[in-house]
């Protein structure tokens, strides 16, 4: 009699798939971190990674090492540039920002996706070296309602606010480099489309093609 063979469903091993980069930026006070914060807190369990940026500003209060940031001083943070530990970085408002370079590599190459929030002039030099990245950019509802939550903050002068929202304006103009825009007017919404994003760059056919050659035997 004939043979039936029975072939059993078998989960793909993730390290097959090349981890999505996505970069999340927008001008300060749009809530990029609270967005991301949501979205870490409801979704743990997605093959996701928070890539944490180095920086010589101050904590802000509730702000703790290795979450928020990596807090540096301005010789350590140069050390880093001068031996290349940086996947980009750059200076805003006095203080130094940027990525950790070899975190970034081994996440994506162990088939996780690696999220960046960084501001904006980081996130444009990350573009150039990541050219499959996919770049999000966070909106206020209104320079008004940015402006309010700056003040809200109670963490900066004035002036400085003043200089952040003139800085928000110009970096409104560098919008067509990126790929999505979120609109932080609700968090709820901001944070599910942000999850779309995720998984749609996740099912990009560049990402899977060990994947891809594995069901179709090629």
């Amino acid at each position: 009699s004939a043979r039936t063979t029975i072939t059993f469903w078998r989960p793909m091993n993730l390290k097959n798939r090349k981890g999505a980069l996505l970069i999340v930026s927008g001008p300060s006070g749009t809530g990029k971190g609270t967005i991301m914060d949501e979205y870490f807190k409801r979704y743990s369990g997605d093959n996701s990674f928070l890539s944490v940026s180095v920086t010589t500003r101050a904590p802000r209060c509730g702000e703790k090492e290795g979450v928020n940031y990596y807090y540096k001083t301005r010789e350590e943070f140069e050390y880093l540039i001068a031996n290349d530990g940086l996947a980009e970085w750059a200076e805003f408002c006095g203080n130094y920002y940027g990525t950790p370079k070899q975190p970034v590599m081994d996440m994506m190459s162990a088939g996780k996706d690696v999220i960046l929030e960084i501001e904006v002039q980081g996130a444009m030099k990350v573009k150039k070296s990541f050219k499959d990245a996919a770049c999000v950019f966070v909106l206020p509802p209104s320079f008004e309602e940015l402006r309010r939550r700056l003040i809200e903050r109670h963490t900066e002068s004035t002036e400085v606010i003043d200089r952040r929202i003139e800085r928000a304006k110009q970096e409104v103009l560098l919008i067509d480099n990126y790929d999505y825009i979120l609109i932080n007017d609700n968090l709820d919404a901001a944070v599910e489309a942000f999850r779309c994003i995720v998984k749609a760059e996740g099912q990009k056919v560049g990402k899977n093609i060990n994947i891809i050659n594995e069901v179709c035997g090629l």
